[in-house]
């Protein structure tokens, strides 16, 4: 039961993003980025875009550093991952 985040590696919107995510469900996720303070509409289908300078606070709040390929597994595992389109 964890709540998992990368690297901010992947640019956009003139800045560099981490993507976090459960291994346990949605509500588990929702309720780490309520209290990180992430809004809403930064939830993308089955993880939270989170922009760099937010990344230690998700850290310090317990969020868990894991490489992006990692993250994209454990996701999968807990059968959360929804892509895109489908």
């Amino acid at each position: 039961m964890a709540v998992y985040i990368d690297p901010p590696t992947w640019p956009g919107h003139g800045r560099m993003w981490s993507h976090m995510v459960s291994d346990v469900s949605y509500e588990e996720l929702h309720a780490f980025a309520a209290r990180l303070g992430a809004p809403p509409r930064a939830f993308d289908g089955d993880h939270y875009d989170v922009p760099s300078e937010r990344y230690r606070g998700a850290v310090e709040l317990g969020a868990i550093e894991v490489s992006s390929k990692e993250l994209v597994r454990r996701l999968t595992e807990a059968g959360l991952r929804r892509r895109k389109g489908g």
